[in-house]
C-alpha cells in the first residue's frame, strides 16, 4: 500500500464510452473463503460444512454471494473505471450457485455514460467453466473526479 504517495487514477467520465469492456477470470480458493468468513464472522454452514450441505439441494459448500459482489467491486476499483471510482448502486441476480474451487469469467461492459449525473452504468455477467451463467449485475459507478479548490462545499 502506497499511503501518501500519489497513485494513478482510473478513467474520468470524459474518458469512458459506452461499449468499453473488461473480462477477467477468477478462481475461488480456500484462502479467499477463509479470509472472507473470518473477516465477517459468518459461520453459515452452507459455506463451509460438507456434512450439512450434503443434506441440501446444493450437495456441497457454496461461495457466499457477497464474496462474488466483492470480486466485481474490486475489478471496478482496479480497472473499469479504476482507482478513485465509487460504486453508488449495485443490483445483482444470483442465477446459479457457485461452488468452492470454481473458476468464473466476469464480463464487464459500460452500457451508459451519464455526464450530467457523473455516473456510468456497467453490466456484468459471470459464467463458470461449464458456460453456465451464474450471475448478472448492473453497477452504477462514479468515476474518479478531483474536486477543485473551493468546489468541495458546493455539493
Amino acid at each position: 500500500m502506497n499511503i501518501g504517495k500519489p497513485r494513478k487514477l482510473g478513467k474520468k467520465i470524459d474518458e469512458i464510452e459506452e461499449g468499453d469492456s473488461l473480462s477477467l477470470t477468477e478462481s475461488i480458493e480456500d484462502s479467499q473463503l477463509l479470509l472472507y468468513l473470518g473477516l465477517t464472522n459468518d459461520a453459515n454452514p452452507l459455506y463451509i460444512q460438507h456434512d450439512y450441505t450434503q443434506k441440501t439441494e446444493y450437495q456441497r459448500p457454496i461461495v457466499p454471494s457477497v464474496m462474488l459482489m466483492g470480486i466485481i467491486t474490486s475489478a471496478i476499483s482496479k480497472h473499469l473505471p479504476g482507482p478513485g471510482s465509487h460504486v453508488v448502486n449495485f443490483s445483482v441476480n444470483f442465477i446459479e450457485p457457485v461452488f468452492h474451487y470454481e473458476t468464473l469469467t466476469f464480463d464487464f461492459e459500460v452500457i451508459k455514460v451519464d455526464k450530467m449525473k457523473d455516473v456510468v452504468t456497467i453490466s456484468v455477467e459471470a459464467i463458470n467453466t461449464q458456460e453456465d451463467r451464474v450471475l448478472d449485475a448492473v453497477v452504477m459507478v462514479q468515476p474518479p473526479k478531483i474536486v477543485e479548490e473551493g468546489e468541495e462545499n458546493e455539493q
